[in-house]
């Protein structure tokens, strides 16, 4: 095929004077001259329909467009210029020098500034048929044109998407049939010249609309968290629409535009996407950098759904970024990738060693939920919702040593070495070191009952938000039901320890005969364990009302019968002796109905909470073998 250079070289070498006498005129057979006249012929073919749309000379034709104004027509001239591309070769290859070929040179630079105008007029006017979100969404619906459920059943919507698809397909069959003929005629340089500055515009300004912006290293180290935190919402909402229109639409229109040519195609949308691309690719290693150090730990999730963002979009990415020569694209979301996983592995680090070193010793009134056993479920409740990529981002660094987990602790194999085992036991770990230091703070209540009433209300907690989240899945229900029945082992403790010894001040032989004093004084010592007991446990809390409801009713069904029967078989000696009814109310405080009222009112109380002491996750009350 003739390139536009040879054409050049070959009008100037045309028009040069020779110093030569013109060669002898030749004698051509008759199938030379069918050929001339076939070539004669296609040259004023051209030139008719060629002419009829020259801007220079048609005023009508300046003004107007030929695909808007005739289409069968536009098609024609694509045609006429196809054929004479084709007989041009011919001249070339036979006369270099003949005036038919200068002829159809000058033709053909007509036709390449019509069609260079038809182009632009086509790329500009339809740009709402052409904008990637309705390109991409064009080619989704053609896809799954097998089901009929993906289209709307309101007939008039219907009717609205089918007319829009059609014109889209129609504009960018129009552009591809427009860069095929410029292509194959030698202006490719021209075609895309006009197609990149449209397009590119189009994606820099969509980047600009979706707020993402070029940001420094220093300009983020002087962010507040607040900003930064703004705007990496925004930079997720970008790479959403950026992955599923913005680059995916521009990237099926340059496919389909310049689908003649593979090197046209990478040339074209990566000189238009590039920049973009980076801008966008490039803010999340940025920000990496600046979350890595002194961040409290809950910033770990605004990274975290970056990662998952770039992550769940990689398959797209290294689609739409393909080529080799746009290669940088991808190797920037990699490095981002990276960096976001170096800086979440440091901000879990640090959220364990927050743990640890939790010093303060304000103690939680009542032996309620402390704050930190709070934060802590609540942070790994959430970090339990990234489990699939936090098998990722910590595939490769050190799980915790099993051997410091009690023997049982939860149901996995010592030979089980996957990544969906590690991060369980990473999970484990998190929240045995929680229950060590739980178990340390418990010392600061200075009554033994209150430490274990203090364990059962924070192991409680752990369990339901445990139950009630993703961390379920991960730990297991033998994790769960093993430290649900701990947890009962605590209630028990504080059962046994705080209400024991208002039990033990009735008789155990409740048949032995009894003197009136022995009553008297077995009433009064029960009514003092009764009011000691009351007045400790009454500020106590339960948070759980399921938990509560429990503890209560345990603790009636196991005091209020034994007490009855000795207030019914007992309380008739008092009554019996010297002052009757006047001596019993004196003695006997507290009737069975009294005892069940009191018992009902306990646990109501709301604890103000507080923090406590360090330590380390050796042996512990909360951590130990749940066998």
């Amino acid at each position: 095929m003739m390139t536009r250079k040879a054409m050049i070289n070959i009008c100037c070498v045309a028009t040069t004077p020779s110093k030569y006498p013109p060669p002898p005129p030749l004698t051509l057979t008759p199938r030379q001259s069918l050929e001339s006249a076939a070539i004669y012929g296609v040259i004023e073919s051209a030139a008719d329909i060629i002419e009829r749309w020259n801007t220079e000379t048609n005023t009508f034709a300046k003004v107007t467009s030929m695909f808007y104004e005739n289409k069968q027509e536009a098609m024609v001239f694509i045609e006429r210029v196809k054929d004479l591309q084709k007989t041009m070769d011919v001249l070339v290859s036979e006369d270099p020098n003949s005036e038919r070929l200068l002829r159809a040179h000058r033709l053909m630079q007509i036709a390449m500034k019509r069609l260079q105008k038809e182009f632009y007029q086509i790329l500009s006017m339809n740009r709402a048929y052409l904008d990637p979100e309705s390109v991409s969404t064009r080619s989704s619906l053609t896809s799954a044109r097998s089901s009929y459920s993906d289209f709307p059943e309101d007939i008039e919507d219907l009717d609205t998407i089918i007319e829009l698809e059609e014109v889209s397909s129609n504009v960018m069959t129009d552009l591809r049939s427009i860069a095929e003929c410029m292509i194959g005629s030698g202006y490719a340089k021209e075609c895309l010249s006009i197609y990149k500055s449209i397009r590119k515009s189009i994606i820099d300004e969509g980047i600009y609309r979706l707020e993402v912006e070029k940001t420094s290293t220093g300009k983020v180290k002087k962010m507040s968290w607040e900003v930064m935190e703004l705007k990496i919402r925004s930079w997720l909402k970008a790479v959403k629409v950026s992955m599923e229109t913005l680059f995916k639409g521009e990237k099926i229109l340059c496919d389909h535009v310049f689908e003649s040519s593979d090197a046209i195609r990478e040339s074209c949308f990566s000189d238009i996407s590039r920049d973009g691309a980076l801008l966008l690719f490039g803010f999340p290693e940025i920000i990496a950098t600046k979350t890595s150090k002194k961040h409290s730990p809950e910033k770990v999730f605004r990274l975290l759904d970056m990662y998952t963002a770039i992550a769940g979009n990689w398959q797209a990415i290294e689609s739409i970024f393909s080529f080799d020569s746009i290669s940088v694209v991808r190797s920037l979301a990699l490095k981002s990738l990276i960096s976001l996983s170096e800086s979440i592995r440091s901000l879990l680090v640090e959220f364990e060693s927050g743990i640890q070193k939790d010093s303060s010793k304000v103690v939680v009134p009542g032996g309620g939920v402390h704050p930190l056993t709070i934060s802590v479920m609540d942070h790994l409740s959430l970090l339990a919702d990234y489990s699939n990529v936090l098998v990722d981002i910590l595939a490769g660094s050190p799980p915790p040593d099993r051997s410091l987990l009690p023997e049982s602790y939860f149901n996995v194999s010592e030979s089980d070495d996957s990544p969906s085992s590690e991060l369980t036991i990473r999970f484990a770990w998190l929240i045995l070191v929680l229950l060590c230091k739980i178990d340390r703070k418990s010392i600061h209540y200075k009554d033994f009952s209150v430490q274990y009433l203090f364990l059962t209300n924070n192991l409680q907690h752990v369990v339901s938000r445990a139950r009630s989240s993703n961390l379920k899945n991960l730990l297991g229900e033998d994790w769960i039901t093993r430290h649900f029945a701990k947890m009962r082992q605590f209630a028990g403790s504080y059962k046994r320890l705080a209400w024991g010894p208002v039990v033990s001040s009735l008789p155990e032989n409740r048949t032995v005969e009894m003197t009136p004093e022995e009553v008297k004084e077995r009433f009064e010592k029960f009514s003092e364990s009764f009011e000691n007991a009351y007045a400790k446990h009454s500020v106590c809390v339960v948070a759980d009302p399921n938990l509560r409801d429990e503890i209560k009713v345990s603790i009636a069904r196991k005091l209020v019968p034994i007490y009855r029967e000795f207030y019914n078989t007992r309380g008739s000696v008092i009554l019996a002796g010297a002052g009757g009814a006047r001596n019993l109310s004196s003695v006997v405080r507290f009737t069975p109905e009294d005892i069940e009222n009191y018992l009902s009112d306990l646990f109501t109380e709301k604890g103000s909470s507080g923090n406590s002491s360090a330590s380390s996750p050796s042996s512990c009350r909360s951590g130990q073998s749940m066998s």
